[in-house]
């Protein structure tokens, strides 16, 4: 009896003595280090619910910067930003620049085992065959919102903005030269990337007349100039597609409209840059943007198209069947992809101060 009251006592510290080894264990244990992203991006342009759950799965946290152009990320980046973005959301023909420049590295593929969804096409884009630096993100237009009740009044041209006979009220045009000057090149019947001196001079004289007529209201960011219409302020603005499709759906009146002219058709990209912080985390989220239902979420919240074939499943009726979110044949037929114009390129700076100053 003595024995086994021993046996019990002894049994009962050491017990105490682990339980009280692994308490203090637990307090010397230092916690796993939250990995940290920093994405450079376009505002309201990804679901937080994206972010979120790729921060919960991937024990990573996620720190958002915003712009609203390809001219102010380019400034951000040369402005001592540098080493701070992981990853960066530039359109098509920013990204000849940004390679010349060495200002974003090749892609890990061996990382992004989900590159496969991509429809093909999206695969072989011109800026980036191979998708050798940057991923496809979305797709959209660059066209008009309008505000009337009678939508079927209104001519679907350029003529809404550049025509005095055909304003239906105030309107804006967008901040940046060469989505300013392409829609007055397309209105005029010229290729939104035309280097003809004439026809660029014609553009240049069109958008400032149309700069000094009383209905003007300035040159504006897409955003900016749909929450102008929007709030009645102004009849008609410059805008991308997806934010206008939003709009119209949940405020009477408000219409996404494409030009018969033709405008631009674009693709923004996802790319590291040379000098990000955090490159196989960058390259973990990229992945998991490749997931067809995450690509399908992302797709959904912005009104955009994907080019992520596998996720074309998950998109519903109403967006599939939407116009200005997937635009019939005949309409992409007459739309433009800006190009990198190089060296040459200049001449559109040049008209754009010219225009901003008179």
């Amino acid at each position: 009896m003595k024995k086994n009251l021993t046996f019990i006592i002894i049994t009962a510290t050491a017990v105490i003595v682990a339980v009280v080894a692994v308490i203090i264990s637990s307090f010397n244990t230092e916690p796993e280090k939250m990995r940290v992203m920093n994405l450079f991006i376009w505002s309201e342009y990804i679901d937080l619910e994206v972010i979120s759950d790729f921060e919960e799965t991937h024990n990573a946290k996620v720190r958002l910067d915003y712009y609203e152009s390809n001219e102010e990320m380019i400034a951000k980046m040369q402005a001592g930003r540098q080493g701070t973005y992981d990853i960066i959301v530039p359109s098509t023909y920013y990204l000849t620049g940004l390679i010349s420049q060495g200002l974003v590295q090749p892609l890990k593929r061996e990382l992004l085992t989900n590159i496969g969804n991509l429809a093909p096409d999206f695969r072989k884009i011109d800026v980036d065959p191979g998708n050798r630096y940057s991923l496809p993100y979305q797709w959209g237009t660059s066209g008009m919102v309008i505000l009337t009740d009678d939508i079927s009044s209104i001519t679907p041209s350029w003529s809404v903005l550049f025509d005095p006979e055909s304003e239906p009220g105030n309107f804006l045009i967008f901040d940046t030269a060469r989505d300013a000057i392409g829609s007055a090149l397309k209105y005029l019947g010229h290729s939104a990337n035309t280097i003809v001196p004439e026809e660029l001079a014609e553009a240049r004289d069109l958008l400032t007349a149309t700069k000094n007529r009383p209905t003007f209201m300035g040159f504006d960011n897409g955003v900016s100039g749909l929450a102008k219409v929007v709030s009645g302020v102004a009849s008609v603005a410059q805008v991308y597609n997806g934010e206008a499709v939003r709009a119209s759906r949940e405020t009477p009146g408000v219409h996404y409209v494409l030009p018969k002219e033709g405008c631009e058709i674009w693709v923004d990209l996802l790319a590291i840059p040379a000098d990000a912080p955090n490159v196989e985390l960058a390259h973990e989220f990229l992945n998991y943007l490749l997931e067809p239902e995450v690509a399908a979420k992302v797709a959904i919240f912005n009104s955009y198209a994907t080019p992520n074939q596998a996720a074309m499943a998950f998109i519903p009726e109403e967006d599939l069947n939407d116009p200005g979110i997937y635009p019939p044949p005949e309409l992409v037929a007459k739309m433009e992809y800006f190009k990198d114009l190089g060296a040459e390129g200049r001449i559109y700076d040049e008209i754009w101060n010219i225009v901003k100053s008179r």
